[in-house]
């Protein structure tokens, strides 16, 4: 299972990792334990990296990189482009609902 400090390598590969919004992480980490669907698990780490500005810098390419580890570590095809399209769609909709979230990101899949 992802931690804190998996979640801040993967930010320090595109910034510093520096954190500004330590409790919204904490509480999608503890989410993660409440549901074994990793899709559900996947939204709720996207919504507190995407909505909730986890990091100063680099969150959507964090998240990106988020999505396709969940994909690649469940050996789930998928299209970065889509990828990408829907994490501009999140952020834009500024969608916070963990099933809508969770929907988008099953539009990544082949």
């Amino acid at each position: 299972m992802i931690n804190k400090e998996d979640l801040i390598d993967i930010n320090k590969k595109f910034d510093k990792g520096i954190m500004k919004n330590e409790s919204s992480l904490e509480f999608a980490l503890s989410s993660l334990s409440r549901t074994k669907d990793w899709t559900k698990q996947l939204a709720y780490l996207v919504r507190a990296i995407l909505i909730d500005h986890v990091f100063q810098e680099g969150n959507k390419r964090t998240s990106a990189a988020l999505i396709v580890y969940f994909f690649e570590e469940h050996k789930v095809a998928y299209d970065p482009y889509k990828v990408d399209k829907v994490i501009v769609e999140i952020v834009k909709k500024n969608i916070n609902n963990i099933e809508q979230i969770r929907r988008k990101l099953k539009d990544a899949i082949r």
